[in-house]
C-alpha cells in the first residue's frame, strides 16, 4: 500500500512537472508573440505617403497638381477596402519617441498649399470615410483669404477659421509650409526655402528662421497648435536648412521624393520623408499598386 501510494505520488509529481513545463513553454511563446506584436522589427515600419494639392470638379482645370474630388474619394475608399489606416505626423512622433504602436498598414495623406477646395471637397470626404490628412498651408495666403468675404474653389486658400475647424475635428493636422517662401525661382530669386546663389549661410539662416517662425506663430495663434513638421515648398532643400529647423524644434520634414519611408525608433528617420505625387487620370488601384507598389 505504501509503495502504491508513493508511486502514485511520483506519477502525479511527474505529470505536474510535465504540465508545468508545457505551460511555461506556452506562456513563453505567448510572451514572445506579444513582444513581437508590440516591438517593431529592426527593419522598421513601412510608411507610404501620398502628396495631393488641389481638388476641382471641372476636368479642364485638372492637371499634374489638381485631381477631381471623385478620384480622391476613390482613393479613400480603396485604402479602406485594402485595410490601410491613415496616420498623421504626431502618430509617427508618438511611435518613435514613446513606442505607441502604429496600425498594421499605415499610410499618410498630405495636402500642400492649403487651398480652399481642400476644405470644400477633401474635408467632407475625410469625415465620410473617417480618414486623416496632413495639411500644409502657406501662411501669407491664409492671412490674405481670411480677410475675404467670399472664397472660390478655383483660386482661394482656406481661411484660418476653416483650418481651425478642420483641426478641431481631429481629422486634419496642420503643418508648416513657410509663411512666404513659395517662389518658383523664376519670377522670384529664391525657389521655395532653398538657399539662394551668393547668399551667405548667416543670411540664409536669418531669412529661413524669420519666415518659418512667422508661420509657426500664425498657426499657433489661429489654431492653438504649434507645427512639428516643415513641409519644403517644391521639395527644394538646402543642406544648411535641416540644422536650422532642428534647432527651431521641428521633429520632422517632408520633401517631394517618390519613395516609401521606413519608420524606426530613430528620430532621424522622420527627416526627409518622401512622398508620391498623386497624378490625375489613373485609377486608385493603378496608382497604389503600380506607381506606389503597395500590397493589396
Amino acid at each position: 500500500m505504501y509503495w502504491t501510494v508513493r508511486i502514485r505520488r511520483s506519477l502525479c509529481a511527474m505529470m505536474a512537472a510535465f504540465l508545468s513545463g508545457i505551460l511555461c513553454i506556452a506562456v513563453g511563446i505567448g510572451r514572445t508573440a506579444a513582444k513581437s506584436a508590440e516591438t517593431p522589427s529592426e527593419e522598421g515600419v513601412s510608411l507610404p505617403i501620398v502628396m495631393y494639392h488641389g481638388l476641382l470638379k471641372e476636368e479642364k482645370r485638372q492637371g499634374a497638381y489638381v485631381i477631381s474630388p471623385d478620384l480622391f474619394e476613390n482613393d479613400l475608399r480603396y485604402l479602406k477596402e485594402q485595410g490601410y489606416t491613415t496616420v498623421v505626423v504626431q502618430d509617427l512622433i508618438d511611435y518613435v519617441k514613446d513606442g505607441v504602436p502604429l496600425p498594421e498598414k499605415p499610410i499618410m495623406l498630405t495636402f500642400d498649399d492649403g487651398y480652399y477646395n481642400n476644405y470644400l471637397y477633401a474635408y467632407p470626404l475625410l469625415q465620410k470615410y473617417q480618414s486623416k490628412m496632413v495639411l500644409s498651408p502657406i501662411g501669407r495666403y491664409a492671412d490674405q483669404d481670411s480677410k475675404e468675404e467670399t472664397l472660390h474653389a478655383n483660386y482661394s486658400n482656406a481661411s484660418w477659421a476653416q483650418l481651425k475647424e478642420m483641426m478641431d475635428s481631429g481629422l486634419v493636422e496642420v503643418q508648416n509650409h513657410s509663411y512666404d517662401m513659395h517662389g518658383d525661382g523664376k519670377k522670384s530669386k529664391r525657389k521655395g526655402a532653398k538657399k539662394m546663389d551668393g547668399e551667405t549661410t548667416e543670411q540664409y539662416a536669418e531669412a529661413l528662421r524669420e519666415d518659418v517662425q512667422k508661420m509657426q506663430d500664425a498657426v499657433t495663434r489661429n489654431t492653438g497648435f504649434t507645427p512639428t513638421t516643415f513641409t519644403y515648398p517644391f521639395g527644394a532643400v538646402s543642406k544648411e536648412s535641416l540644422p536650422i529647423l532642428k534647432k527651431m524644434g521641428f521633429q520632422a520634414t517632408m520633401i517631394c521624393e517618390s519613395r516609401i519611408n521606413t519608420i524606426t525608433r530613430d528620430p532621424e528617420c522622420l527627416y526627409g520623408l518622401g512622398r508620391y505625387l498623386r497624378p490625375p487620370k489613373i485609377s486608385s488601384e493603378q496608382f497604389f499598386t503600380q506607381t506606389m507598389k503597395l500590397k493589396e
